[in-house]
């Protein structure tokens, strides 16, 4: 894919010492760390390596990517691993696609509590998809699937969902036959919706009695019991939203489609149109109008403070397996569904996942398409060194 025009490292670059300066008052050094690794990304700064074709024997410098989750440049190599990955995992069956998104009330609680409300909307999303396949009414099977945590909507705002996406069936609670779903209905959605929106509602008051939420700025008068006890009440009564998908396609459709999701950031660098006069325009998707491509304009500290909303904890794992594909149970329950579906799994799948991890970087050569081979790891210090002609063709 060719390099975009605009590039959210180029905004960074000219207006970040600025925006920084501006807003020290909330920026903490986790903020700092992301702008500077995504301007520093595959730059001279951070180093590089000398390729050479194993064909034609050209040879080139690249730089290294500061594989930094936020960054927009350094998603791509990461996705294609961790597809390559999970290969071995994928089932002949069709499968389902669930999103599950918290109201836009609780925003301001998410913000000042970013970790322990992801983690609750991780667990109480999973286990009302498990409880509702269990019930004999609805599937009656133990099913399998991972979880995806986005924080973002089409216009950078908070709007914390997880896409989870799921082989359209299960092994039945004796495990001895796999119980598919119907052909274009997976789990009743109005069901999902409402022991979703319990469960949560639940899950919310028993952290508030642990003393595990924090409440700042305008928030304060939450931390009294009778005040965060009104303030959850018209939660009981108002509409989650819970998106469902008919079971779609095999294992090869989807493997295309977990592109789309795993390793996304909240705005890509080719939606970017323009940069100028400190306003930053980009593309945004309008679902409510038929998903018509849209243009929004905002200045750049409010689209880089838009930015730094979606910048995850430290440490916090964003994609997570449940059920038959939990890490703990995945290499004793996964041999069962395909003994169950009557396959095999696929021979080359580790293979190649191994050999994509020890060459993420690799491309064609541009000049015959032989394929490129690393034969020089090099400093910052020695890229200066070397001759300009090979940086600039590099480059």
């Amino acid at each position: 894919m060719s390099r975009p025009p605009l590039e959210v490292a180029d905004i960074i670059r000219a207006a970040g010492d600025a925006f920084i300066e501006r807003n020290r008052h909330w920026l903490g050094w986790k903020h700092v760390k992301v702008l500077l690794a995504i301007v520093r990304c595959r730059t001279a700064a951070l180093g590089g390596h000398l390729d050479e074709c194993t064909r034609c024997g050209h040879r080139a410098i690249s730089f290294n990517s500061c594989r930094n989750r936020h960054c927009p440049k350094c998603q791509t190599a990461a996705r294609e691993r961790w597809i390559a990955a999970r290969r071995r995992e994928l089932l002949p069956t069709p499968y389902a696609h669930i999103v599950f998104t918290l109201p836009r009330r609780l925003a301001p609680l998410v913000l000042q509590n970013k970790k322990i409300l992801y983690d609750l909307l991780f667990r109480i999303s999973a286990e009302t998809i498990l409880e509702v396949a269990r019930d004999p009414r609805h599937l009656g099977a133990e099913i399998g699937f991972f979880s995806v945590l986005h924080t973002w909507s089409q216009q950078l705002k908070i709007h914390p969902h997880v896409h989870c996406v799921a082989p359209a069936g299960g092994f039945s609670p004796d495990r001895t036959r796999w119980v598919c779903s119907r052909k274009n209905y997976f789990l009743p959605k109005k069901v999902l919706r409402k022991i979703f929106r319990g469960k949560f509602v639940d899950a919310l008051k028993q952290a508030f009695q642990d003393g595990q939420l924090r409440f700042e700025g305008n928030l304060k008068l939450l931390a009294i019991p009778k005040v965060f006890a009104a303030w959850l009440r018209p939660l009981h009564r108002q509409h989650w939203v819970v998106y469902l998908k008919p079971p779609f396609g095999g294992p090869e459709y989807v493997l295309q489609y977990l592109g789309r999701y795993t390793h996304r950031v909240a705005i890509s660098n080719h939606r970017l149109v323009s940069f100028i006069n400190d306003q930053v325009t980009f593309r945004w998707r309008d679902s409510a109008h038929h998903n018509q491509q849209k243009l929004r304009t905002l200045s750049v500290d409010k689209f880089l403070r838009r930015f730094l909303l979606h910048i995850l904890p430290q440490g916090f794992v964003r994609i997570r397996h449940f059920g038959f594909l939990a890490n703990r149970r995945r290499t004793k329950l996964l041999p069962l569904c395909l003994q169950l579906l009557s396959a095999t799994p696929e021979p080359l799948a580790e293979e190649h996942a191994s050999s994509t991890e020890d060459t993420p970087d690799l491309y064609p050569c541009p000049k015959c398409g032989g394929p490129m081979k690393v034969t020089e790891r090099l400093t910052a210090a020695e890229i200066q060194l070397r001759s300009p002609p090979l940086v600039t063709a590099a480059a």
